[in-house]
């Protein structure tokens, strides 16, 4: 587990942005279960591609974007373990990876983002990516 000290500004980060850190497995099933339209669920992490990129791509698109999830919410793998391991329940078949992002319309996962999508690309790459999802989806 990471400390809060480090962790704190990384959440601060998207919740800036209007994302809901979600810390427990019941979160995310109200989250996700009982939210109406669309939820981007982002698994955030200390790497540095989030750092670098995941982040930076997450708060420029949902700036940018004409349509925008109806709610946005945040797990951080390596510290809130319950959330996060319930947040992978619902998006397999993908394997677990951090930093990855997942839209879910009326409860079912339409979009997910790997890690592997994300290392290596930068965040405007990323973000013009998330603007088209969203631009679709919601």
């Amino acid at each position: 587990m990471y400390p809060q000290e480090l962790v704190n500004p990384m959440k601060a980060d998207l919740a800036a942005v209007g994302f809901e850190d979600l810390v427990t497995a019941a979160d995310v099933d109200i989250a996700l279960t009982q939210t109406a339209g669309t939820v981007f669920l982002v698994f955030n992490s200390v790497c540095g591609c989030a750092a670098g990129a995941a982040r930076p791509a997450i708060k420029d698109a949902v700036s940018k974007a004409a349509k925008k999830p109806s709610k946005m919410v945040a797990v951080f793998a390596g510290v809130d373990k319950d959330a996060v391991n319930k947040a992978r329940e619902y998006t397999l078949p993908y394997p677990p990876s951090s930093p990855s992002m997942a839209l879910f319309k009326e409860g079912k996962l339409v979009h997910f983002v790997e890690r592997h999508q994300i290392e290596g690309n930068n965040a405007e790459t990323i973000s013009n990516h998330l603007q088209k999802v969203f631009e679709h989806f919601c």
